[in-house]
């Protein structure tokens, strides 16, 4: 199976049911198929072919949608990229991803015209078309044609890391991946026949990528929100009777604590997942309330691997990521900065360690774009080194507990951000947290406490205070300094730039 064979199958099976809605833009299975060969004949045209990449600098509108689903028609490999890029940035991604042809729209069109000065990039822009630029609707024009001979080993996608240290990566992936990848999401997540869900999650990103795809293996409908809201999310959700979420921990948060929030209005929605980052026990409990889901999954993965393990009753376990996915393999071995760790030194339950993913799995990529300095490190006798700690409990489930990078070593003690995390998110005069450690003297490193409060009130005292009532952290592992923040760093995905703020790149609230 390829992608375009899984797009066909489900035009050939309910023609009429809806595929994908953009505001007042609606189409149907059918009409999603015929406009998608049509862009994919006016790509050709433009000189793609089998194997090609084309960059893409949109949001998740419907033109994003046509060009995703064409290039998989025709062969060609989207390489889909965060559109808050700078132009230097960009231009690394041309360079690096050797694309010929770029998409942008308005708002990106700027960036990718200095990004492509003086570089042999044909350029077709969304909406009023930049000096030099094809429309897209021209290119959308061309008469509908055959798909291409493409093979399940051919590139579907050239997907780049968020870049939380030094430049992104690119990480191929292949139709073979991404059918296996939609097919696992179906199961993992409950779905069901035209299952609506909402397309907020970025197509530069591996979550929106498989919200699509998983969609289109069940007739569902990809409902396009291009700008994050909550306010916009809970309006959607409501006209377009959504009925699956799968958001990262964030977008959540914005959710359940939106002002005016109307939990009628959610009433539709009996499926939740979540991934990108891990989600804290209040927000669980919050989710649980308020949804009240049939279905709460905890999604660990990565663009890499898509599906490492799941969790299917996040409620009843929170910040448990579960077992294996229904392609996967994982173990928890010995983390070790100073020597290459084999894949048999397994820990045992409970103890921590570095969490590493089997690659013989058909989510599985074969490795970096153009970076085998990256492959030796993250790749070793057919496991994949995720970076994260975690443990297994006595049932054989896996917690996730931060990056091998970002423990803390404290007087010779290991301390691990997340579980500092969880405790601080308890306070109710916590709004968001970040844990870091920063050199000490005395002890090597000191666990700093970065924190968004909900009211000015908030204090250090009370805080440390909270820390020893709480009776779940052991003493060493308190923050020894609190910084109170506008905000925490992240990335799309949530995760925690916590480099950022071992570098001083914060505000402090007044």
């Amino acid at each position: 199976m390829t992608l375009a064979d899984l797009l066909q199958r489900a035009a050939d099976r309910w023609p009429d049911a809806e595929a994908v809605v953009d505001d007042a833009r609606r189409l149907t299975y059918a009409e999603l198929s015929a406009r998608t060969r049509a862009l994919a004949n006016g790509f050709r045209r433009l000189g793609v072919a089998r194997g090609d990449r084309v960059l893409i600098v949109l949001r998740n509108r419907l033109e994003h949608v046509l060009a995703y689903w064409a290039l998989q028609t025709l062969g060609g490999v989207p390489a889909p990229v965060n559109f808050r890029l700078t132009p230097a940035e960009l231009r690394y991604v041309l360079e690096d991803s050797g694309a010929r042809v770029a998409l942008c729209e308005p708002g990106t069109a700027d960036a990718l015209a200095e990004a492509s000065a003086g570089a042999p990039v044909r350029v077709v822009a969304v909406g009023v078309a930049p000096p030099g630029a094809l429309p897209f609707e021209e290119l959308a024009s061309a008469a509908p044609a055959a798909p291409a001979s493409v093979g399940e080993q051919d590139l579907s996608l050239l997907l780049y890391t968020s870049g939380t240290t030094g430049r992104p990566k690119g990480v191929p992936r292949t139709h073979r991946n991404h059918y296996a990848g939609a097919v696992a999401q179906v199961i993992q997540c409950g779905y069901t026949w035209r299952e609506r869900t909402l397309g907020v999650m970025p197509l530069y990103h591996t979550m929106g990528i498989h919200a699509l795809t998983s969609m289109a293996a069940i007739n569902g409908c990809f409902v396009c929100q291009p700008e994050w809201s909550a306010a916009a999310a809970q309006r959607l959700i409501a006209a377009e009777r959504l009925t699956a979420l799968y958001l990262v921990p964030t977008l959540f948060w914005d959710l359940v604590h939106a002002p005016g929030l109307d939990r009628a209005a959610l009433r539709s929605v009996t499926k939740l997942a979540y991934a990108g980052a891990p989600m804290l026990a209040p927000l669980t409990e919050a989710c649980a309330r308020i949804f009240e889901p049939d279905v709460f999954v905890n999604h660990y993965g990565s663009t890499e691997i898509y599906t490492f393990t799941v969790r299917a009753d996040v409620a009843a376990k929170p910040g448990c990521a579960g077992r294996p996915g229904v392609h996967g393999a994982i173990r928890v071995v010995a983390a070790a900065a100073d020597r290459r760790v084999a894949p048999d030194e397994v820990v045992k339950p409970g103890e921590k360690g570095e969490i590493i993913a089997s690659l013989a799995s058909d989510e599985a990529f074969r490795g970096y774009w153009q970076r085998p300095d990256a492959d030796a490190r993250a790749l070793r006798d057919g496991w994949y080194f995720t970076g994260d700690m975690g443990w297994l409990d006595a049932d054989g489930e896996l917690y996730v507990a931060g990056r091998v990078d970002d423990m803390i070593i404290s007087g010779g003690e290991n301390i691990h951000p997340v579980e500092v995390e969880d405790v601080l998110a308890r306070h109710p005069e916590v709004a968001d947290v970040a844990v870091v450690g920063e050199p000490d003297e005395r002890w090597g490193e000191r666990v700093v406490a970065f924190v968004v409060p909900r009211s000015p009130a908030l204090s250090a005292e009370a805080l440390d205070a909270y820390c020893r009532g709480a009776g779940e952290l052991a003493s060493f592992k308190r923050p020894r300094r609190v910084v109170f923040v506008q905000e925490i760093p992240k990335t799309a995905s949530g995760k925690i730039l916590r480099r950022l703020l071992r570098d001083g790149q914060y505000a402090e609230r007044a």
